[in-house]
């Protein structure tokens, strides 16, 4: 049975915009942006990062879109459509499903860490980090990792609310929340931002940002940065697939991806000026790792007057963050059941939270160490000791790269010119840079991620 193109359309290209850009901006950029910048040298990690968004995401951000909105239906389908309209082989509608596939897994232990993160409002709100010490931060966070039931109720909780939300539809539901959530987490990350500045060190932390040490970053940092510029900005993962079936023909698909990459680089760079000046203010190292986020920055904020309100605001902000992460990323499940099933919003909600709802207990119970999850096993060139680790490894260092790359091959080769300039209608200057990014500069970039995982280079 063939699947008729999808009718549903964002208000304007601004809902777009929004819905893109809070996909993109999500724990990516406000807890895990942070410490990788702090591992691989600051300032010089920043700018081959920026460069990864200019030369890679940008240019494969626009030729997923494009094949969504060339395929007016949800990511496999619509890569299908667009294949059979180049006279490609239907096994192409692959770009499409690894996609949803890969976001599937993502949601799966993402849904866990925004429960750590409401868990986390409701304990500073409540004093939980006033008077302590750095052992009873750890022990806080390690008594959330190792309670199930705990880490279940909050991740519970993230994972109705944000299907309620999508339940509701494209319009009443998605874009009218993301018009109050993304607002509201910028004004919250400005606020972290001046409350850093007051209490902490904002002149070394804009030297750490700023002056980059290219002694500090390796090869392997310049990898890393390939690869957090696609979790970052949502690539391959067929969120903007599906987003761009639902966008309107007149709107630009260049520009608006532009758009999304400056308020994607922006949000992570603010997140940076929120979180350094509090990290040399207190004398923390800011090549932490995950810790960072949960551990040392609240031992810092809680030892000031102000800590409760101020640990307070910076957990509901890294918590917005992720939840509209969240909402955007299961969109594209729940339009699936509904376009392929033909089931009502609302039942195709509940299947699909199930589904997310039942795989995160993987993740869950892999932190609390539950025995059937554990692996230790070397996988890809990495020690993989839970199936957390199995799933999150697979998923952002190999799923996503591989599907990028398809996306790059299909959109630059596949695809026939005439339907790429007629999505994209852009200059012919502009038009070939993109075909040349998209042909020989992202093929090539992922090729060395992807060798480099399997320990060639």
């Amino acid at each position: 049975m063939d699947i008729t193109a999808t009718p549903q359309r964002w208000s304007h290209g601004y809902a777009f915009f929004l819905a893109a850009t809070a996909s993109a901006v999500g724990l990516g950029n406000v807890w895990k942006f942070p410490y990788i910048l702090g591992q691989n040298g600051g300032g010089a990690f920043l700018l081959i990062y920026v460069g990864c968004i200019v030369l890679i995401g940008i240019p494969i951000m626009m030729a997923e879109v494009m094949i969504g909105r060339r395929g007016r239906r949800s990511p496999g389908y619509a890569a299908r459509a667009v294949a059979r309209e180049s006279g490609a082989h239907d096994l192409w509608q692959l770009v499409g499903w690894l996609g949803l596939f890969t976001a599937f897994l993502i949601m799966s232990f993402y849904v866990v860490i925004t429960g750590w993160a409401f868990s986390y409002v409701h304990k500073a709100a409540t004093g939980a980090f006033v008077g302590a010490d750095g052992e009873q931060v750890a022990r806080l966070f390690a008594a959330l990792t190792a309670s199930p039931v705990e880490m279940l109720a909050w991740s519970t909780l993230a994972v109705t609310l944000a299907f309620a939300i999508v339940a509701m539809g494209l319009r009443q539901g998605l874009e009218r929340w993301l018009h109050v959530l993304m607002p509201v987490l910028l004004v919250l990350l400005l606020t972290a931002v001046a409350s850093a500045w007051w209490i902490g060190a904002p002149r070394q932390a804009l030297e750490f940002l700023l002056h980059p040490d290219f002694s500090a970053l390796s090869p392997h940092g310049v990898l890393v940065a390939v690869g957090h510029a696609f979790f970052t900005m949502t690539l391959a993962a067929g969120v903007l697939m599906m987003f761009g079936a639902y966008l309107p023909q007149e709107t630009s698909i260049a520009r608006t991806a532009i758009g999304v990459a400056l308020a994607d680089t922006a949000v992570a760079l603010i997140a940076g000026l929120a979180i350094f000046p509090v990290v040399f203010g207190f004398g923390l190292d800011p090549a932490e790792g995950p810790g960072l986020m949960f551990q040392t920055v609240p031992l810092a904020l809680a030892a000031i007057p102000a800590g409760v309100v101020l640990t307070t605001l910076f957990f509901a902000t890294l918590s917005l963050a992720a939840f509209s992460t969240m909402i955007t990323n299961v969109r594209a499940f729940v339009h699936l059941f509904h376009e392929r099933l033909h089931a009502s919003r609302v039942l195709a909600a509940l299947m699909c939270g199930g589904a997310v709802w039942v795989l995160s207990l993987a993740s869950v119970f892999s932190f609390s160490g539950a025995d059937w999850t554990r692996l230790d096993i070397t996988l890809l060139g990495r020690d993989v000791p839970t199936l957390y680790h199995a799933i999150e490894h697979i998923a952002i260092n190999l799923l996503l790269p591989v599907g990028g790359l398809l996306i790059a091959v299909f959109a630059g080769w596949v695809m026939k010119d005439p339907m790429t300039r007629e999505e994209l209608a852009l200059t012919p200057a502009a038009f070939m840079l993109w075909r040349f990014l998209v042909r020989y500069v992202a093929p090539i970039a992922l090729g060395a991620l992807l060798l480099n995982l399997a320990g060639v280079i």
